[in-house]
């Protein structure tokens, strides 16, 4: 068929694009109704697309397919995953012994990096992983109670001696005891 027109041809369908139809990406032209994820086929816009060559993805699924591999990538920073990595051959289990914070760690072995080190686990906190709670910075995965291991939020945690807790284990064990009757 002609290009009677002479205007621009979409970057997916090769077709003619009219000025009321187009959208632009990257130096191309593209139909309205063709400006959609190369993968999962969802409608992109200027905060949504992600160019590799001539291919438009969404950003996730660009990041699935071009992104770093490996367990926890390919969702994006803050994303909860409840993949566990078994189709990965990763083992998961439930009952993880908890590793108490290293009360001799020096000052100098928490500051790994020039980020801030777990007191939890002595390892440099980078901040796309990092929860502040106690005036110290944690591993998301460490910012447990030293107890009972539960996952605690900043406004969920009680602390003592430099270790965390959630509020119903600090009771329990640095609570009053007796008020008076034994």
């Amino acid at each position: 068929m002609p290009n009677w027109g002479g205007g621009k041809k979409c970057g997916v369908c090769q077709k003619a694009v009219y000025f009321a139809e187009e959208v632009q990406c990257e130096g191309s032209s593209f139909h309205k109704s063709c400006f959609l994820c190369m993968v999962c086929k969802k409608n992109l816009d200027s905060t949504t697309v992600a160019v590799h060559g001539e291919e438009i993805y969404c950003k996730s699924c660009y990041g699935k397919k071009y992104g770093p591999k490996g367990y926890g990538y390919g969702m994006g920073a803050g994303t909860l995953s409840t993949d566990k990595g078994e189709s990965l051959g990763i083992k998961y289990e439930e009952g993880q012994p908890h590793r108490p914070t290293n009360p001799n760690a020096s000052r100098m072995a928490q500051k790994v990096g020039g980020s801030d080190g777990c007191p939890r686990c002595g390892q440099a906190v980078y901040a796309a992983e990092k929860v502040i709670g106690a005036g110290k910075s944690w591993h998301k995965s460490c910012f447990r109670c030293a107890k009972c291991g539960k996952s605690l939020e900043s406004t969920t945690l009680a602390d003592k001696d430099g270790e965390i807790y959630c509020k119903g284990c600090y009771a329990k064990n640095f609570g009053p005891k007796g008020f008076g009757f034994g």
